[in-house]
């Protein structure tokens, strides 16, 4: 039997019933009537519940009634589940005290408590609300909470937001109360199909920072950090919408509200928290979020003093000026006993003997999850929360948030994590002969650099004394320029020495400045994190494209030096051509062959560009294959084997024929014959491109170029940047493009301007192929000549992807604007 909304009625029954149910316009209450002239209500009510009875909610988003969990069938459980996925329970009742057959019934007791019993009439389970109501009623919210309210003064005396199970829904408080110590946490089911509580709990600590945690009994088992007033600024895809609230009366609580998507958070029976959102398309809930997803979100997995990396292997190692505490148990990859000191802080030798020595100093460890037991200072800048700290033989290690102001520590530091993007700067104290090592190298980097400095300067000193200026000149008139004198003749000037001319030709500004009408705006083609990039015509009709670095980039002399010297000894149908450059003055400026069909990024993003029709899926084929060839030739088949460490579509420019060049050398990199991999410690490139071992670590490779160029094959197939931002799954592109690959629903990533059937599974290969070049590990990714062969089905047979790197939601997500240049726009996103 199943109750639904109607109008206010009165169901009566014969004299030998009692009235069972009274159900207001909008609401599903239950109640007792205390007259209603069938004698007294305390003593005749019996409304029952049976086991076959559903109730819903206002809107039909919820119900109640009894369920056995999944692959069971014998015990029966009063609860509270969704209407469009009654295997969904986000409330039990009797968790502990399972009814074994179907004749259980919930009913509102003699003192207005609600009560379940069996059919012998025992008890099971109770709200168990001392204070005895005379005139009690049950409702079941649109929120999905069930609350028993004394209707003679309207009060709610108990709810089952206040004992929820293993489910956080929005609106539902996770309370911490840091005086009366009254704590609303969620508790995991024992198995996933046995609602009895199981090993783990999750909610709120509220002392000193508020954080979230779950525990595995009386231990932590994942942490989020603290809450900065915005997020938690140890989880690294933070959960959007969600908030921690201070009452002002002791009372913590941690709420999130209703929104548009059903939405819940589930502590799972091994201690994970899942955020999932109800896909209405495919009637199921698709994960969106979780806690802990990795080994180094385990709390404490390193043990004291230890720092956690996921991308690295081993994933543990000792912070700087500490070593293992059991170097043995280390090895064999136990690391809970966790690291000590290497050598005595100053203020331990003080403390016991009064010696004196060289002051502490404090280390800086950027992007970290702080450790716990942070202790909560006053707002203060960096280095007043130095200053403080070192006043302190106590304080170990201090951080700065803006929101929050100073964090300081003074004991063990643990569960310590090295993220990439996202995080605090930490910085832990340590015996300054720790880091006189570090000081050392500075000055050896320094020294050297001023040797060269000296030896370059003599050397420029004695060209210029022999005359090689003009020997130059001669050479650039040999190398095949006509341009007129009036407006193009090629002259050096003395901030052009700083470039190799013996194999790249020059450009006066004033040739370049004419060709653009003075640089005029209605000649710009877009700008990017270079700078500018206008349209030129040189007095002999020749159309180029003129990239002129801007006061502002953050791109200099470096980057325009690098890309001069690698492509000038790069050709290949499927890199852009550099014709030349130009050094003058305070002016650096690159000028390149003029691409009529500008750059991919316009053809895939632009939805106001009226081309996009024309870039069907033959002819973005045809550019991965191009963009293919052109790494190939890169990594392997010309003179110099580069790396360049910024592939994405604005720098992907097409030909009048549509046929892709890869442009912007300035970040790419020389490697050596036998060299796989090389370090670096400026993070340089765009934000959803760069490989997660050179984001987080400075670490590229081929395999770097080959993740960046996956990135590019599902932005082409889906026609959707890898910022997009999924508001019905919170995902980018590639936790979309995995997610939709584990449903067996990659057609779903396809843009639908290019789905065919007589394509579908040419393009569902090229998906297939993209997440291969994504996968986490560099070692996963198949190399480009591998690439290619799959592109050409010489290799039939693909192996199955593994998980894709930064597949969650981002709180960095930007809105970019789109490159309409014809040439690089680099986006120079630092570590």
């Amino acid at each position: 039997m199943a109750f639904s909304p109607t109008n206010l009625f009165e169901l009566t029954m014969p004299s030998s019933h009692i009235i069972k149910l009274f159900v207001l316009q909008y609401q599903f209450i239950l109640l007792c009537l205390p007259r209603l002239g069938l004698g007294d209500c305390d003593r005749k009510r019996n409304f029952v519940l049976n086991d076959s009875d559903t109730i819903s909610s206002m809107g039909n988003v919820f119900k109640m009634g009894f369920f056995s969990p999944d692959n069971t069938t014998k015990n029966r459980y009063f609860g509270v589940f969704y209407n469009v996925s009654e295997s969904t329970v986000i409330w039990v009742a009797n968790r502990d005290n399972p009814i074994p057959d179907s004749s259980g019934s919930v009913k509102i007791s003699r003192d207005g408590n609600i009560v379940l019993t069996k059919g012998n009439g025992e008890i099971v389970w109770s709200t168990n609300v001392t204070t005895s109501l005379v005139d009690a009623s049950v409702q079941l919210l649109s929120t999905g909470n069930l609350v028993l309210r004394d209707n003679s003064t309207g009060r709610t005396v108990w709810e089952s937001f206040g004992h929820p199970s293993n489910n956080f829904l929005p609106t539902l408080r996770i309370i911490d109360n840091i005086n009366t110590g009254h704590k609303v946490v969620v508790s995991s089911w024992k198995t996933p199909t046995d609602p009895e509580v199981g090993n783990f709990t999750a909610g709120l600590q509220a002392l000193s920072i508020p954080q979230i945690y779950t525990w595995n009994g009386n231990r932590p088992h994942w942490r989020s950090g603290p809450w900065n007033g915005q997020i938690l600024i140890g989880v690294q895809d933070n959960v959007d919408g969600f908030t921690v609230v201070n009452d002002s009366s002791g009372t913590f609580y941690f709420t999130a509200p209703e929104g548009k998507f059903l939405m819940r958070i589930t502590l799972n029976s091994t201690g994970s928290l899942v955020q999932t959102l109800w896909n209405r398309q495919t009637q199921n809930w698709d994960i969106t979020w979780l806690a802990p997803q990795q080994e180094c979100d385990v709390y404490g997995t390193c043990g004291p003093f230890g720092s956690c990396n996921a991308l690295i292997s081993p994933i543990c190692s000792c912070l700087r000026g500490f070593e293992p505490k059991n170097s043995e148990e280390w090895g064999r990859g136990n690391w809970s006993g966790g690291c000590v000191r290497s050598k005595p802080l100053l203020c331990d030798r003080n403390n016991n003997t009064n010696c004196g020595g060289k002051e502490d100093e404090f280390f800086r460890l950027p992007y970290m999850k702080v450790p716990d037991f942070a202790e909560q200072g006053p707002s203060m800048t960096v280095e007043e929360c130095r200053s403080l700290c070192s006043r302190n033989c106590s304080c170990i290690a201090y951080a700065r948030d803006k929101n929050l102001g100073c964090m300081f520590w003074s004991q063990e530091l643990i569960d310590i994590q090295q993220f990439s993007n996202v995080g605090e700067d930490l910085y832990i104290r340590l015996a300054s002969s720790e880091l006189d090592g570090h000081k050392y190298e500075k000055l050896i980097v320094v020294g050297l650099v001023a040797i060269l400095l000296c030896i370059f300067i003599y050397c420029w000193l004695m060209a210029r004394r022999k005359g090689d200026k003009g020997k130059l000149d001669a050479k650039l008139y040999e190398s095949g320029q006509t341009y007129p004198s009036d407006s193009s003749g090629i002259v050096i000037k003395d901030d052009m020495d700083k470039v190799n001319l013996e194999v790249f030709p020059l450009f006066t500004l004033e040739t370049l400045a004419n060709a653009t009408d003075q640089f005029h705006d209605d000649n710009m083609l877009g700008k990017g994190g270079f700078g500018p990039v206008y349209k030129g015509k040189l007095a002999d009709g020749h159309e180029i494209a003129v990239k002129r670095l801007s006061a502002a980039s953050r791109q200099g002399m470096e980057e325009f030096m690098n890309e001069v010297n690698v492509i000038s000894k790069l050709q290949h149908r499927n890199l852009v051509k550099l014709l030349g450059c130009c050094v003058e003055k305070e002016e650096k400026i690159l000028v390149y062959e003029y691409m009529p069909n500008k750059s991919l990024d316009v053809f895939l993003f632009d939805t106001s560009h009226p081309s996009q029709k024309i870039l069907d899926w033959k002819k973005r084929f045809s550019i991965i294959e191009g963009i293919g060839r052109g790494l190939l030739y890169l990594h392997r088949d010309s003179i110099l084997k580069i790396i360049h460490r910024d592939l994405k579509p604005s720098n992907v420019l097409l030909d009048e024929d549509y046929n892709p060049k890869i442009s912007d050398f300035g970040l790419a990199r020389i490697f050596g014959d036998n060299q796989d991999q090389a370090n670096t410690r400026r993070v340089l490139g765009s934000r959803g491109y760069k490989a997660p071992e050179y984001a987080m670590e400075g670490r590229f490779s081929e395999k770097s170029d080959v993740y960046s160029f996956g990135v590019l094959m599902l932005e082409i197939m889906s026609g959707k940047k890898n910022n997009f931002y999924c508001h019905e799954w919170s995902l980018s592109l590639l936790g979309w493009a995995w997610k939709r690959w584990n449903e067996d629903d990659g057609v779903a990533l396809i843009d639908a301007r290019i789905l065919s059937p007589s394509y579908r599974a040419e393009i569902m290969r090229c998906i297939h192929i993209g997440l291969l070049c994504v996968q986490k590990l560099p070692k996963d990714r198949p190399n480009i000549s591998v690439v290619l062969s799959m592109l050409s089905s010489e290799i039939v047979e693909l192996p199955e992807p593994k998980q894709t790197a930064f597949t969650g939601s981002s709180q960095q997500r930007q809105k970019r604007s789109i490159s309409l240049n014809n040439v690089t726009l680099t986006e120079v996103d630092a570590r």
